[in-house]
């Protein structure tokens, strides 16, 4: 008896000791692929300028670069993804805050008043800067909550990024926050005397983002803000039977509609496009029901489809034939959260983009893919 128990107890160990290499082999062999495609996208879109500076490249054309807040917000992100691991520095950190300070948009009748809200877009040609006026609420907020992570990858440096934080929140409530719905504009263009004053990007619904404001700054409108931009949400994917959502949204004090095509970009405004393709990852995140609600319908819709392609009209009808990253990563990202149960086919596109080489013509593609593969493991 004796013998046969040693010899379950022996087979026990075996098999423990064989389930736990496999765990860290896996474990192990996702970090690297996550390290890798970092390094890939590190070497391919950031840009380093004279001195202490650096951009996110979000042209095709190296000679002509182009940086956008939107893409300085996602490459802080990354960076300080990166920095908690042990694969970016404090300087290549400080380097994108650095340009980011050195752009920042200025306001007032006679534009002399500087904020800490970025210009929207830069352009460079023979070696000058050509800046276009005006701030993007969703780049703002990206730099912002770029450094609340960049307080815990570096605790040195937590006053200093905490308080460039506090400004450029502040500012976000000044100059980017719709008095009347409680909830952000699209930029500090959009302001009372615009027609788009009551115009939402629903990629700007951003939770746990919001949450963190809110602890660091104490004040109450961001939890306003989150609760008021969750709602209009919630009544969005409502008005759809596939749960899709729209790239933009007019809003009201108690509701919002998809805008009609060509209201602010492209003819898709009002279709599951290039900004609404975020919205999985930008809720995911939050343990707020009305977020999982919302979540949960979109992968239920892409769980069903054969290929992902990139957009939709809010009915589920294909805009186009190709499939694009920018569509799958945020949705493969929602679905290899632990609290979404289920959806195979979708967590089996994560192992895929593991495995590609990024592209190095799709900044945007490329972005995302890295976003989705490294934050749901911060």
């Amino acid at each position: 008896m004796k013998r046969i128990s040693l010899m379950w107890t022996l087979a026990a160990v075996i098999t423990i000791a064989y389930i736990a290499t496999m765990i860290f082999v896996r474990v192990g062999s996702t970090t690297g692929m996550q390290h890798k495609l970092y390094r890939q996208w590190q070497q391919e879109y950031v840009m380093q300028e004279s001195g202490n500076q650096a951009f996110i490249n979000t042209s095709n054309d190296r000679s002509n670069p182009v940086a956008l807040s939107e893409g300085q917000g996602y490459g802080m992100y990354l960076t300080a993804i990166a920095g908690g691991k042990g694969w970016a520095t404090q300087q290549n950190f400080d380097d994108l805050l650095n340009f980011y300070l050195e752009h920042r948009d200025v306001v007032g009748e006679h534009r002399d008043t500087e904020t800490y809200l970025m210009q929207w877009k830069l352009e460079k040609n023979n070696q000058t800067w050509k800046s276009h006026a005006n701030s993007a609420t969703d780049g703002d907020l990206y730099i912002a909550y770029s450094l609340h992570l960049a307080s815990s990858s570096w605790p040195g440096r937590r006053s200093y990024y905490q308080s460039i934080e506090r400004k450029l929140i502040d500012d976000i409530l000044a100059y980017e926050y719709n008095t009347e719905t409680h909830t952000l504009t699209v930029g500090n263009w959009a302001d009372k005397q615009s027609e788009y004053y009551n115009l939402m990007r629903t990629s700007d619904v951003m939770p746990t983002f919001f949450e963190a404001f809110h602890t660091l700054s104490g004040d109450a409108r961001w939890s306003t803000v989150n609760n008021a931009m969750l709602d209009r949400m919630v009544n969005l994917s409502d008005q759809q039977q596939t749960g899709l959502l729209p790239d933009f949204a007019w809003v009201t004090d108690t509701g919002a509609r998809p805008v009609k095509g060509k209201t602010v970009a492209t003819k898709f405004d009002g279709d599951y496009s290039s900004n609404a393709c975020r919205t999985p990852m930008m809720l995911a995140s939050s343990d707020d029901s009305r977020a999982g609600k919302v979540v949960s319908k979109l992968l239920k819709f892409f769980e069903s489809q054969e290929t992902i392609t990139a957009g939709y009209s809010l009915a589920g009808n294909r805009l186009n034939d190709y499939t694009s990253n920018s569509f799958t990563a945020p949705l493969t990202f929602a679905a290899n959260l632990e609290r979404f149960q289920g959806y195979s086919r979708l967590k089996a596109y994560r192992q895929s983009m593991l495995s590609e080489t990024l592209t190095t013509t799709n900044y945007y593609d490329a972005t995302l893919t890295v976003m989705a593969v490294m934050g749901d493991n911060h």
